[in-house]
């Protein structure tokens, strides 16, 4: 089907079919050009912004011990915000330019509404929020991140018109 796209592991798919446009491409583009630079999952454009949606799910089946994944470790922050920034360069080469907003939809083994808060509020300060306010000419590289459920994703206005759902079968 058109703009349903299936996360890595096969278990949930994230339905962009009423997206102006949204792709997964991006990883086997990079791939296929032969550069190795980090990428979201996903890119979602509706008629204000453009979404992009890193996708990271330690509560499935198959997970492979889900309790040694750690999001608010150094390392793991650092690879959450160069996925931010190695995405800009495919927008642009698409000449994608509004306001861009990172969402990380993130199920792990203790996780919470506190622990997720926590994380966005580090992500923000590895973003270019500071950055775009010190310098240049008002335009945004980023309007907002938000670190989510998916249960939070599907009950918001905006975001839930892109539900993510568990593949049945």
């Amino acid at each position: 089907m058109k703009n349903i796209f299936i996360e890595e592991n096969g278990v949930y798919s994230i339905d962009c079919s009423g997206a102006e446009w949204a792709t997964d491409r991006m990883h086997e583009d990079y791939h296929n050009a032969g550069i190795h630079i980090n990428d979201v999952d996903f890119l979602i454009e509706n008629a204000e912004n453009i979404f992009m949606v890193e996708y990271k799910n330690a509560c499935i089946a198959s997970a492979q011990n889900p309790a040694a994944f750690q999001p608010m470790t150094d390392k793991k922050i650092l690879t959450a915000t160069r996925k931010f920034y190695d995405s800009l360069h495919y927008l642009r080469l698409l000449d994608k330019n509004k306001p861009v907003e990172y969402i990380y939809i993130l199920e792990y083994p203790n996780g919470d509404a506190t622990t997720r808060k926590r994380l966005r509020n580090r992500l923000k300060t590895e973003l270019p929020f500071v950055l775009q306010e010190n310098i240049g000419t008002g335009k945004k590289m980023i309007e907002q991140v938000k670190v989510l459920s998916i249960a939070e994703w599907n009950a918001d206005r905006v975001y839930g018109n892109y539900p993510i759902k568990p593949i049945s079968g």
